[in-house]
């Protein structure tokens, strides 16, 4: 018998999924609970395990957008697979200029029994059906026998390729425009970062202003207890920390920055959920820190700690990054000096930091070398005047220059 594979429901709200990777081989043995696909969303990615064990058929390729509930691939329990693949995994047809049509009786037959998978590639390609051997249930012809029948050399007759109007838009061809370029197309996430940041550009007033903080004060700080810190907890004392406690300390005094608009109304939030912007190998994602205005210097570096190596093993759930009120994003740690970092929809406020630099700076009239930093605050200026965004600001430097304000205790 065969047990199909569908593409997973990962959230309420989406209803395509992205094929990441096939952990497991077309034609390869499977047991219950093997992991066999990572799928990824907009959101998060998701690992798929077989809920029954024999032959591993795959219909749908790798990097593969499929709607949710879509049959992505087999598994017969009747059929002994093997380790090594018996074929290749299913590769993409590239789609034809325009849609054909077909007289054939045997093939309108064939057509009319397909799923709309087999039957979209059929019309695409322009493949021969008389000649395909169906497998389906009742003999009925899949998307995986047109693929099987196209890698065995048998693609009927040759697609006509139909003139289409001329396009300014490189975009419009799959092929490549010259030698040595490519073209693959966007993650699920990768998109879903590309319209969030459009969509805030051509939706929030966004204005950033900025500030300058010297570190000497952290930095002493941290050096007179990091080793303790990590002994007695494992996990290491960083800035991050430090500003976590600063930024929900300042926007205690400033509500505003904490808050979103919502149509015309404005959404005060009296609790503190902070996202964390962390960069990982498929694009930007934003873990929240939940209710950070309760916890202290510990509980914040584990927390981080846990969410960057979900982040980075591409683990993140959707409820770990969904919500926040306000987010803090780190390009000092890839060297950038400056920056204007976009908000985060809904969100009204999101702090840059960046890397600290030795600079001359005026103190008490005489000239010294300090560890300086600047600060970017990007904000909504529909809800946040320009003074409320400086005295942020300012209130969130006072509080690193005297850290002590912030209650280190461990």
């Amino acid at each position: 018998m065969k047990h199909n594979v569908k593409a997973p429901s990962v959230g309420e709200s989406i209803t395509e999924v992205s094929l990441l990777k096939w952990v497991k081989k077309n034609g390869e043995a499977v047991k219950v609970g093997d992991l066999i696909l990572e799928v990824e969303s907009d959101k998060a990615t998701v690992e798929i395990v077989a809920e029954s064990s024999g032959r591993l058929s795959i219909l749908k390729p790798e990097g593969s957008r499929v709607p949710v509930g879509d049959i992505i691939a087999e598994i017969d329990d009747a059929a002994q697979g093997s380790v090594a693949a018996p074929a290749a995994q299913p590769t993409p047809a590239q789609p034809a200029a325009s849609a054909p049509t077909h007289a054939a009786s045997s093939t309108s037959v064939a057509m009319s029994t397909m799923g709309p998978a087999a039957r979209k590639m059929a019309t695409e390609t322009e493949v021969n059906l008389s000649q395909v051997q169906g497998t389906g249930k009742d003999g009925r012809i899949t998307k995986g026998d047109i693929l099987s029948h196209q890698s065995n050399g048998s693609h009927g007759a040759a697609p006509q390729m139909t003139p289409s109007a001329p396009t300014h838009t490189p975009a419009a061809s799959t092929a490549p425009q010259r030698e040595g370029e490519r073209r693959v197309p966007m993650s699920h996430l990768r998109a879903r970062i590309a319209e969030r940041l459009v969509h805030a550009q051509h939706t929030a007033a966004i204005l950033t202003t900025f500030n300058e903080v010297d570190m000497s004060p952290v930095m002493a700080l941290r050096n007179q207890h990091k080793d303790a810190f990590k002994a007695k907890h494992g996990v290491a004392l960083s800035f991050m920390s430090f500003f976590t406690r600063a930024t929900v300390e300042a926007l205690k005094m400033l509500p505003d920055v904490n808050a979103s608009i919502d149509g015309r109304d404005i959404v005060y939030h009296d609790y503190y959920d902070i996202g964390i912007a962390v960069g990982t190998d498929r694009g930007l994602v934003v873990p929240v820190v939940r209710n950070a205005g309760s916890l202290g210097f510990v509980d914040i570096e584990k927390k981080i700690a846990e969410l960057a190596k979900k982040a980075r093993d591409g683990k993140l759930s959707i409820a770990d990054m969904s919500g926040g009120t306000f987010t803090i994003s780190n390009g000092g740690v890839y060297g950038s000096l400056l920056s204007t970092p976009i908000l985060n929809p809904p969100q009204s406020g999101i702090l840059g930091m960046h890397k600290i630099q030795e600079r001359p700076v005026a103190v008490d009239g005489r000239v010294e070398i300090r560890p300086m930093m600047y600060l970017a605050l990007s904000y909504d200026h529909r809800l946040i005047d320009g003074k409320g965004a400086v005295t942020f600001l300012v209130a969130l430097r006072d509080f690193l220059e005297h850290p002590e304000k912030l209650g280190l205790e461990y």
